[in-house]
């Protein structure tokens, strides 16, 4: 009992701090647990020896991890999606498996062992496909929805390879077809009994367990029903993980689908660590320094391989180069399903665990850069397509033409901008990057150039020595830094106007030579502030008088908040994050009967006193503290905590 306590606290412990730094490096968690599973293995430092019985709790990892799949499987997703998912997907899947299982036998592999690896390396990780791109923004992208099509099938052929690998582990392939065929039919006989009580029972069973408003009885029951769907077909002599994906698929059309996933999450994230841990403990530190070489040739050519074949066929499909070069960068890897199907394999004794040692390696490798990969898979697909595409005939502006206005990206911004140019006879020209969105501008005659606005050549082909104005139209300060300081290099008296997110960065680009700095997240809270009080009759010259005097001033009123408990520690430029904090002088308070500037606070505002209802809005020095004043500080965290003790204790 000591002993397996002291081994539940160094596997959780190591667990923990390997997450947390991998999360520091923007690395996948899966990756943390092969790690820990790894040093904690008998190639490691062996605080685990006996693998088996780790293996089978970790079992229930894969159950959990296949019911919570079969919630989030949207049939109505996979109709809409179904040239993707039937076309590409399944195409994918062979001729990548098939690729791998031709160069494993011709190396001298089993041919059970290179059909399972063929099946594991078909395979992306959905895990950290859908995480990156949903954070990215670019669901509904033409490259995302091709992405999460051909991951749809995957899915399900996941599904199928779970059901089929115990057929495989019987070894006899003169009934091979005939297990196949008994299998098949519990399987559609499972389908429709778990359907039936999808429909009728299930629904009726949790809206008694609701009726008892016991979140305990209701997690109770989502964890029973999960683990019956896994026990039936374990009874019935197929895979678990059956059950659970069929029973999860039937409770994901009703309603208490998001209460189940959320009730369920904490079990599943938890075994299913402990899986990937188990599935660490298969790989050899040493096979890894015999083989290094094949395991990263092997990685790199399973990467561009598949690759290689989405590209190929969402480009078959209609889509086009770019996206469907974004796609297959973005599904290169392998996932996390290969380790299921490893794991799996090695509990049925039907691949050996040197074996699946080189293949758990050369899986993390390739998710280990698929990250990176993802976040610079616009890059790469412009830089690899760049030689091959042609660029549209470009519309410079006339040398004749003067005081013009450029325009640094031509996004949904830069676009809504020349429109009111045009409208009130200004002369602009646009600079983006974006092939398409060049080709589709320059096809409707607008005056756009192909090029990075941060370049000298780039600028002086856009007339910088005879434009009035720049405008930086997308949000990135430090781009937007190099441009300024380029333009004023050729252009001294030229004005900028730089758009932000918020005020992070406006002190730098300011004094980098901007004229004008527009943080989008001010101003719409200004034009917010502008429209209440029209509303409210107060009269348009007194509004805009506000409006020119708030911009005037640099939107110092509108800079800093009071924060809740989700406070950043710092901006998106590192500084230190600066708040407004209200202090109140109480009868023992230090500062009352001083005046402001006999006592100096650090780094710090006073941006208003308020006095008995009243507020005193940017204070002088001279005015005297009085008892129950509230002293409104502006500032960083450490900066204000340190005035309000200056203020309350000297």
């Amino acid at each position: 009992m000591h002993d397996a306590l002291t081994l539940i606290v160094v596997l959780l412990g190591s667990a923990v701090a390997a997450v947390v730094l991998f999360r520091r490096l923007h690395m996948p968690p899966i990756l943390a647990y092969l790690m820990c599973g790894l040093a904690a293995g008998p190639f490691g430092f062996g605080w685990i020896q006996d693998l088996e019985n780790i293996q089978h709790l970790a079992e229930f990892g894969i159950v959990f991890l296949l019911f919570t799949l079969g919630l989030e499987f949207s049939i109505p997703q996979l109709l809409t999606l179904r040239r993707v998912v039937f076309g590409a997907g399944p195409l994918q899947v062979i001729l990548t498996g098939g690729a791998v299982f031709l160069v494993m036998r011709a190396l001298g592999f089993s041919p059970i062992t290179a059909v399972i690896t063929g099946c594991a390396l078909a395979l992306s990780s959905t895990a950290i496909v859908i995480r990156e791109i949903i954070g990215r923004g670019a669901v509904n992208t033409s490259y995302g929805r091709s992405a999460t099509g051909i991951l749809l099938f995957q899915d399900l052929a996941a599904v199928i390879m779970l059901v089929m690998l115990p057929i495989f582990a019987q070894g006899d392939s003169d009934q091979l077809w005939q297990m196949t065929g008994v299998t098949l039919g519990k399987s559609l006989l499972l389908f429709a009994g778990i359907y039936i009580a999808g429909k009728w029972v299930l629904p009726r069973l949790l809206e008694e367990t609701g009726r008892t408003r016991s979140d305990e009885v209701f997690v109770m029951t989502a964890l029973l029903l999960a683990l019956v769907a896994a026990w039936v077909t374990h009874w019935m002599g197929l895979s678990m993980a059956l059950g659970a994906f069929l029973a999860g698929m039937m409770l994901g059309e009703s309603h208490f689908r998001h209460q189940i996933e959320a009730d369920l999450r904490p079990f599943r994230d938890l075994l299913l660590g402990l899986f990937f841990i188990s599935v660490g403990m298969l790989v050899d530190p040493d096979l890894f320094a015999d083989q290094w070489l094949w395991i990263l040739l092997a990685a790199a050519t399973i990467m561009l391989f598949k690759a290689t074949i989405v590209t190929g066929l969402l480009k078959l499909l209609g889509e086009r180069t770019d996206n469907a070069l974004r796609s297959g960068l973005v599904l290169s890897q392998c996932g996390e399903f290969g380790f299921v199907l490893v794991a799996l394999a090695v509990s049925h004794q039907i691949m050996t665990p040197g074996n699946a040692g080189l293949l758990v390696s050369i899986t993390v490798l390739t998710m280990a850069v698929t990250p990176a990969l993802i976040q610079k898979s616009g890059h790469l697909t412009r830089g690899i397509l760049s030689p091959w595409m042609q660029i549209p005939d470009e519309h410079p502006l006339s040398p004749e033409v003067t005081g013009h206005v450029i325009l640094c990206g031509y996004g949904r911004v830069g676009q809504n901008l020349m429109r009111y140019l045009t409208r009130f006879h200004h002369q602009a020209i646009a600079v983006d990057m974006d092939l398409v969105r060049l080709q589709e501008a320059g096809a409707a005659g607008e005056r756009i150039l192909f090029g990075d606005a941060s370049r000298k050549d780039i600028l002086e082909k856009a007339g910088i020595h005879r434009a009035r104005l720049l405008v930086v139209t997308f949000d990135n300060a430090r781009l937007a830094e190099r441009i300024i300081h380029t333009a004023r290099d050729i252009n001294s008296e030229i004005q900028v106007l730089v758009r932000t997110r918020d005020d992070t960065h406006l002190d730098i680009l300011t004094g980098a030579g901007a004229a004008e700095v527009v943080p989008e997240v001010l101003e719409a809270s200004l034009m917010l502030v502008a429209h209440a009080l029209m509303m409210l009759d107060v009269p348009f010259d007194r509004v805009l008088a506000m409006l020119r005097k708030t911009r005037r001033d640099r939107y110092r009123m509108l800079q800093g908040y009071y924060h809740g408990d989700s406070f950043p520690a710092a901006d998106s430029a590192g500084n230190p994050y600066r708040l407004l904090h209200a202090v109140t002088l109480t009868e023992q308070a230090r500062a009352i009967g001083k005046r402001i500037d006999d006592c100096p606070l650090k780094d710090v505002e006073i941006r208003a006193i308020k006095r008995k209802g009243q507020t005193l809005e940017n204070p002088s020095e001279e005015i005297v503290l009085l008892q129950d004043d509230t002293v409104i500080l502006y500032g960083a965290l450490d900066s204000v905590e340190a005035a309000e003790s200056k203020l309350l204790l000297g």
